[in-house]
């Protein structure tokens, strides 16, 4: 009977401990892994919504950029940090969709090994190409490619980034094949695509509405259903003849499995405000981002989603035969 009692303690004493752990959480800074480098799209977008969510949760959150292996390294930190609450992650269509098929000993399952709190923003694909090139519109662009796209420089951010990646399901939808030109970085791609050093490629807006507008590079089409505000002249891919090609470097928020469930609701109310801020929302909509609706913000949406994303390009990499070194 002693035993009982004692063991009946400590259970109540252990269920006390987390509850408050839970009701004063958090009581000091959370790390937000960025698992690429400063200054990038998932980097900005980590820096926007962080600092409003800081302000909701009373607590600053600290990001810190650990870049590696198509951002996988980070986001391996990210799984086997203590599930606390004070460490979490960006992650985005690579890190979440796409790395499975490219990393065959990839350390973490994207669909098991986190607890997804929410989706940030969606950064679309644009498929640009240097400002001459001798096409008008999407239509004649592809029937170039078709035509000689073996002689054709297709720019990319190295194997396994989103230019990468992205432009490799392009090309395999319209049945083409270019010589692809690997670069340390988006930087680097873009400043020669500007120089006419190589004809096109595929990229998220956040990294083109400049040159876009500054007529510097030329745009053919957005790969999402509407629009963007920050580019409205430039069509879809469904008006522009290509509608099965919807693409999005998307960026959410994860943290490691074993959370508290109480604790990835505050972290997901948090995110969610930041959303709904007019101010954040606008510097999110600026750099071409789209925002989620209040489905897409739910941890149970981001979990179904990356596991439909993983067996998307799952099959798209596999099939071109890509694999990051």
């Amino acid at each position: 009977m002693k035993r009982r009692i004692v063991v009946g303690a400590l259970a109540l004493l252990g269920l006390a401990a987390t509850g408050a752990t839970a009701q004063t959480y958090p009581n000091k800074p959370i790390t937000m892994i960025v698992p690429f480098a400063a200054g990038g799209p998932t980097d900005v977008i980590a820096r926007i919504v962080g600092e409003h969510m800081s302000r909701t949760l009373g607590q600053q959150i600290v990001v810190e950029n650990v870049a590696g292996a198509g951002g996988t390294t980070g986001i391996t930190r990210g799984a086997r940090a203590t599930p606390d609450g004070y460490t979490i992650m960006m992650g985005h269509m690579g890190t979440h969709g796409a790395a499975p098929a490219l990393y065959p000993n990839l350390r973490y399952d994207p669909t098991k090994d986190f607890e997804p709190i929410g989706m940030a923003a969606g950064t679309p694909i644009l498929i640009v190409s240097k400002k001459d090139f001798p096409a008008t519109d999407l239509k004649s662009f592809i029937a170039v490619l078709k035509e000689r796209g073996d002689k054709l420089n297709e720019a990319h951010a190295g194997v396994g980034s989103v230019s990468h990646t992205t432009c490799t399901m392009f090309m395999s939808q319209i049945g083409a094949k270019s010589t692809r030109v690997a670069y340390r970085g988006t930087g680097p791609a873009l400043n020669d695509l500007v120089a006419g050093q190589v004809d096109f490629g595929c990229d998220q807006i956040v990294n083109l509405v400049q040159q876009v507008n500054a007529g510097a590079i030329k745009a053919y089409a957005i790969a999402t259903p509407e629009r963007s505000p920050a580019l409205p002249n430039v069509p879809t891919t469904k008006e522009a003849g290509l509608p099965d090609y919807q693409v999005s470097a998307w960026n959410a928020v994860f943290a490691p499995k074993g959370t508290p469930k109480d604790i990835v609701a505050r972290l997901n109310d948090a995110l969610s405000k930041a959303i709904d801020d007019e101010a954040t929302a606008k510097r999110l909509l600026d750099l071409g981002g789209v925002l989620p609706t209040k489905a897409e913000r739910s941890g149970e949406w981001l979990g179904q989603f990356v596991a439909s994303e993983v067996a998307r390009w799952t099959p798209v990499l596999k099939a071109a035969g890509v694999k990051a070194e």
